[in-house]
C-alpha cells in the first residue's frame, strides 16, 4: 500500500477540522460549517466579475472579492478556481489545492481545474499525482490543449513514454497554443522518433 502524499494528507486535515468544528458567533470564512451555506449566486457573480477585472492589477483586492464571494455562495465553482490562481501565485500549494479540488468537485465535465490542480501538484513535487490530474482533464475533454501541453512536458521533463506521448506532441505541434509550444513539440516529437 503506498503512503498518503503530503497534499492529501492535508486536505484530509481540513477535512476533518473542519467537521469536528461547532458554529460560534462570528464566521470565521465561509468555509466555517455553520448550518446550511448561503446560496447568494447573483451577488457571488457580480464578486467574482469585478475579481476576474482586480485580478491583474490589484491581485489582493481580488482574493478579498473570491472570499466574499464564497461567504455569499460557498457552491461557486468559478470562485473557487480563481481563488486558486490566485494562491498558486502566491505560492500557497496547500491552499490552490484546496481550491482547485472544491471547483473540480463542483464542474465534474470541465478540464480547467483539473489541469490547474495538476500545475499545482507539480509545484509541490508531486509527480504521480499531477499526472493523473492531466490525465483527467483529458478523460473530461480529450484534446483540450492546456490539458495536452502539460502532459506531454512533464512526460519528457521525467523521461516518461506514455504511450500516449507522440499523438500529444503531433497535437501540439498542429495547434498548440503558442509558437513556441509547436516547436517544442515538434523538436521533441523529432527527438523521440528518433530514439525509437
Amino acid at each position: 500500500m503506498r503512503a498518503p502524499n503530503a497534499i492529501t494528507v492535508v486536505l484530509l486535515a481540513l477535512g476533518v477540522m473542519s467537521a469536528g468544528c461547532t458554529g460560534t458567533e462570528g464566521s470565521k470564512g465561509p468555509y466555517d460549517p455553520e448550518g446550511t451555506p448561503a446560496r447568494d449566486e447573483a451577488r457571488a457573480v457580480a464578486l467574482v466579475e469585478q475579481a476576474s477585472a482586480a485580478m491583474p492589477g490589484d491581485p489582493d483586492r481580488a482574493e478579498e472579492l473570491l472570499r466574499e464571494a464564497l461567504a455569499a455562495d460557498l457552491f461557486h465553482a468559478k470562485a473557487h478556481n480563481n481563488l486558486g490562481v490566485l494562491l498558486l501565485a502566491k505560492d500557497d500549494l496547500y491552499g490552490a489545492a484546496h481550491e482547485f479540488e472544491w471547483a473540480r468537485k463542483l464542474l465534474p465535465g470541465h478540464p480547467e481545474p483539473r489541469v490547474n490542480l495538476a500545475i499545482t501538484l507539480e509545484r509541490a513535487g508531486q509527480v504521480l499525482e499531477a499526472e493523473a490530474s492531466y490525465t483527467s482533464a483529458l478523460e473530461v475533454y480529450p484534446g483540450y490543449m492546456p490539458a495536452l501541453q502539460g502532459a506531454a512536458r512533464l512526460a519528457v521533463g521525467e523521461g516518461r513514454r506514455p504511450a500516449a506521448l507522440l499523438a500529444w506532441l503531433d497535437a501540439i505541434a498542429l495547434g498548440g497554443e503558442s509558437l513556441v509550444w509547436r516547436d517544442w513539440a515538434r523538436v521533441k516529437s523529432a527527438e523521440l522518433g528518433r530514439a525509437r
